[in-house]
């Protein structure tokens, strides 16, 4: 079941209403009801794979039961490090066995050694990168004490499955979520109205944006071969935005739809394109993957507190890891490498902080040195990009090389031109309207509020009418595949 479908449409007011009108009063039944919603709304993907949910969250929460319950320490690192190598283990098999499989038959065969190897035909399980690591932070902070195991299973069920943000994230930690299905939740109409709000503008984003990005990305990218520098170059800026306003429309949906139910999740996404350097763009893209990643893997390793050296190489592991973490590819682990590149920069200056607020706060334009920053930070992202969305390590270098030929300077080429434009003012529309929300949560959040309602609503119907216009079919979202 999609964000963008039809089936959604119809759920969620069903749950809606089940949960406030007839489940208000008894939080174990609103729970209850969460809990079950959430497994059918994965089971409409693939009901087989809700035993690997299922399984995953039983041990977890089991495991969290016998660290706490522990004699000694022996035996609570015993539980923990037995729930870590079966979690990261299914985690590897379904998504990484292949590819580690080919890559060492290929390094076989070039020292002379023919190799055949053995290669697992299955689907890759819907969302298991995201419900893994919510467990595994769980364990984690059980382990080290931050929280009490969970003993209602339910509760800590719907922690793992919650519905919103079952499949994509954001990812979860059990200190923010848990005690908030625990808690009492009163319907707040304010609330309520802010996540339909919030669910619009995500909408917006996914099947204006990033599905007519899509298109022209798609094309471009399937057929390089035949296309010139500058209509590359133009494809990796579409699909800059076709995976930006996919992942962070899919997130702000899951945050509006939350807050629909009184929960707030983690914010996910804070502008990241209008930022000035590259640890400022970490900062604000993927926030709860790279918090995830900060908290439980690059302080650990040490983090920069064991001089500059040990920062360098702890920031190559994080953004190598992160890059391995979206899928079984050299394109993402280059990625990945490129983006410690971009970074080094700010880590060897020092000034890796130095951007802590949006840019341009309390004013209405950038600076030219800001906007020259920007441009400057979005261009190198774009160019990473690149390597993501390649098939493989030669089809990036062949784009690049043929992107940055002669052929750059001439106009692009499109089959469908008068469409592409249309794409090109829509995405110049989107940032100007992120623009000028970008001190709040979500570009929408606050646009017309203080208008005049004939005025407000004409906004509204007009992004309600344009999501309507382009939602034909309803279209995966891009982060399922990771």
């Amino acid at each position: 079941m999609l964000f963008n479908s039809i089936e959604f449409l119809i759920f969620l007011p069903i749950v809606f209403i089940i949960y406030w009108y007839l489940a208000n009063k008894n939080i174990k039944f609103q729970n209850g009801l969460l809990f079950l919603a959430s497994y059918f709304f994965y089971a409409c993907w693939d009901w087989r794979f809700l035993f690997l949910l299922m399984f995953s969250t039983l041990l977890d929460y089991f495991t969290g039961l016998k660290m706490q319950n522990a004699r000694n320490l022996k035996i609570k690192c015993i539980w923990f490090w037995f729930s870590i190598i079966v979690n990261l283990g299914f985690l590897g098999v379904f998504k990484y066995y292949n590819f580690f499989a080919e890559s060492f038959a290929g390094l076989f065969s070039q020292i002379g050694w023919k190799a055949s190897p053995i290669l697992i035909n299955v689907i890759l399980p819907l969302g298991i990168s995201f419900y893994t690591f919510h467990g595994l932070s769980y364990v984690i902070d059980v382990y080290k004490g931050k929280i009490k195991a969970e003993n209602n299973f339910v509760d800590y069920a719907l922690f793992v499955s919650f519905f919103p943000l079952l499949v994509a994230g954001p990812i979860e930690r059990a200190t923010h979520l848990l005690p908030q299905i625990k808690k009492k939740r009163i319907f707040d109409y304010n609330k309520a109205v802010d996540g339909l709000r919030q669910v619009l503008w995500g909408l917006f984003k996914k099947i204006v944006i990033a599905d007519n990005c899509a298109e022209f990305a798609n094309q471009i990218f399937n057929h390089s071969a035949d296309m010139n520098g500058s209509t590359l170059a133009l494809g990796a800026v579409f699909f800059a935005f076709q995976i930006y306003g996919d992942f962070s429309g899919y997130s702000d949906i899951a945050l509006g739809t939350a807050r629909l139910f009184g929960f707030d999740l983690l914010r996910n996404f804070a502008f990241p394109y209008f930022s000035r350097d590259f640890a400022e763009f970490w900062r604000r893209w993927h926030i709860s993957l790279s918090s995830w990643f900060k908290d439980y893997l690059y302080i650990p390793l040490g983090g920069s507190k064991g001089g500059k050296w040990m920062w360098i190489r702890n920031t190559f592991i994080i953004f190598i890891v992160s890059g391995f973490w979206h899928g079984a590819n050299w394109t993402f682990i280059v990625w990945g490498l490129l983006n410690a590149i971009f970074i080094m920069p700010s880590i060897l200056m020092k000034t890796n902080r130095k951007n802590l607020e949006i840019v341009s706060k309390g004013r209405q334009w950038p600076t030219v040195s800001e906007f020259l920053q920007i441009i400057i930070t979005f261009g190198l992202t774009v160019f990473a990009w690149i390597f993501f969305r390649a098939e493989n390590i030669t089809h990036a270098c062949q784009y690049i090389t043929e992107m940055l030929s002669s052929s750059l300077f001439r106009i692009p080429e499109f089959e469908e031109k008068k469409k592409a434009i249309i794409t090109i003012l829509l995405v110049i529309i989107f940032i100007l309207i992120e623009w000028k929300g970008r001190e709040n949560q979500y570009a929408l959040e606050k646009l017309g509020l203080h208008w005049e309602k004939p005025l407000r609503y004409a906004m509204y119907y007009a992004i309600i009418i344009s999501v309507f216009w382009f939602g034909g079919n309803a279209e995966q979202f891009i982060y399922f595949q990771f």
